[in-house]
């Protein structure tokens, strides 16, 4: 679905998830990433960039299709549309 933007609230309408309300803290292609839902941890192998490794939360998108959008965010754009002046208008 076109239109959705980060900060809008939306609506699950299908899945696992379906009837949950959330955020929109992504999108990444055609998915969505919503806050507190589909969240997982991975693993972290030890490398020269991360020699700690451990765990990293990551956010696993949900279609865009499965989503129904509920109150968009405050940022919207007002409406651009220019007005005519009339003619003979003084």
């Amino acid at each position: 679905m076109k239109g959705l933007k980060v900060g809008d609230k939306v609506l699950v309408i299908s899945g696992s998830h379906k009837g949950k309300e959330a955020k929109i803290v992504g999108i990444d292609g055609g998915r969505a990433m919503l806050e507190g839902i589909k969240v997982v941890e991975r693993h972290m192998k030890k490398t020269y960039l991360n020699p700690a490794g451990g765990k990293k939360t990551v956010h696993l998108g949900i279609d865009l299709s499965n989503l129904k959008l509920v109150e968009a965010s405050k940022f919207e754009k007002k409406s651009t549309k220019k007005t005519k002046a009339k003619k003979g208008a003084k």
